[in-house]
């Protein structure tokens, strides 16, 4: 269904309730000895603001107010006169504005036993408004938390829906990588060697004027097809790193609309690919976790090729990203796939990471990937 389709709904739902509630309204002043024109007005109007509550729901409150206390001042009715006004104060308080709704409810109240005489049956009916009024407030709210904890409900289902699958295809691209390595290592050194040696005995056959083996010159043949076939298999398996740089992810998200500044010290120079990796995912997760928590924040990349803080060379790529969003040091985040993910790639390079609520308010991640000797 659209949301157009939803709208229109919820429009025509807000019209029937008040064409029912001003139907009973009416029906019940028609009961009652004395009622004028200008109470069945009074009725009818209060009861038509309803249809309105969705769009202003403190001035149907007001409106509906008036308007009821106006007609049990005027005409005395009985205690199903203020089924309007319960109505503007469920709504009220349905969206949180629970002060206004009890004052509605109060002022209705006062002047319906203001109007009476002050007997027994005026106080006992207005007992039994007041109790109607309290149950029109408390249901309001627990319908706006079940509301609320209907819509967390669905956005954490679509988060852990979302987790999966980056987590999934986070998996499915390290182990593709490990396969890439792992051939890379072994069979491709394996095949490297024999066509070498093949290379060589035909040389060397050739060089002493003898008829090279036919074998021989296949065996050199299919290993430099192998060879071929074997890098084609390689690029494809490493198709899932990273297609840039950290400055470009930082542009990436300011063109998302998130003020990002980068700042990069030291000698910036080529990373072991493990290295350049980890610090590739590690800028993309934190700023993603930025565009999504920390709502209208400043983020702060800063990358350090191996200078350190004091300026003397040390042998690791610090990566810092900080931001100044609602996150409190008193309630720290639940690490998710995310985190564990940056974690666990930091940890399999031995370096360290450290992911938390910054005591000035914010969040702060603060990564350390020890460089090798040949970068």
């Amino acid at each position: 269904m659209s949301g157009r389709q939803v709208d229109r709904g919820r429009r025509l739902a807000d019209v029937v309730l008040a064409a029912v509630v001003g139907a009973l309204g009416t029906a019940v002043a028609a009961f009652d000895d004395g009622t004028t024109a200008l109470d069945h007005a009074l009725v009818a109007l209060a009861s038509a603001a309803l249809a309105f509550h969705r769009a202003a729901p403190r001035a149907v409150l007001a409106v509906a107010t008036a308007l009821g206390t106006a007609y049990v001042v005027h005409a005395h009715p009985g205690p199903l006169s203020a089924l309007p006004v319960l109505g503007a104060v469920h709504t009220a308080a349905r969206v949180g504005h629970r002060g206004v709704a009890a004052a509605g409810g109060a002022v209705f109240l006062a002047g319906y036993v203001a109007a009476g005489p002050g007997t027994q049956h005026v106080a006992e009916r207005a007992g039994l408004l007041a109790g109607w009024f309290l149950c029109a407030v408390v249901t309001g709210l627990a319908d706006r938390n079940w509301q609320a904890y209907l819509r967390q409900t669905e956005q954490r289902a679509l988060e852990a829906e979302r987790t999966r699958e980056e987590a999934a295809l986070r998996r499915a691209g390290e182990e593709r990588l490990r396969i890439a390595r792992e051939l890379h290592d072994s069979l491709t050194h394996s095949i490297s060697i024999v066509k070498l040696q093949a290379g060589v005995a035909v040389h060397l056959a050739r060089k002493r004027g003898d008829e090279v083996p036919p074998a021989l010159l296949a065996i050199q043949e299919a290993s430099g097809e192998a060879m071929r076939e074997l890098r084609s298999a390689l690029q494809v398996l490493r198709a899932d790193e990273p297609a840039g740089t950290p400055a470009l992810l930082v542009e990436r998200a300011r063109a998302a609309g998130l003020a990002v500044d980068l700042t990069v010290t030291g000698d910036e120079r080529p990373l072991p690919r493990a290295v350049d990796l980890a610090a590739y995912r590690i800028v993309q997760e934190a700023l993603t976790n930025a565009a999504r928590h920390a709502g209208p924040a400043k983020v702060r990349v800063r990358i350090d090729y191996g200078t350190g803080n004091t300026g003397a060379p040390v042998r690791e790529l610090a990566i810092d990203v900080d931001d100044d969003g609602a996150a409190d040091p008193a309630r720290p985040p639940v690490p998710g796939t995310g985190l564990t993910g940056m974690r666990e790639r930091v940890g399999a390079l031995g370096g360290t990471l450290s992911a938390a609520p910054r005591a000035e308010g914010g969040f702060a991640v603060r990564a350390r990937l020890p460089l090798g000797e040949t970068i």
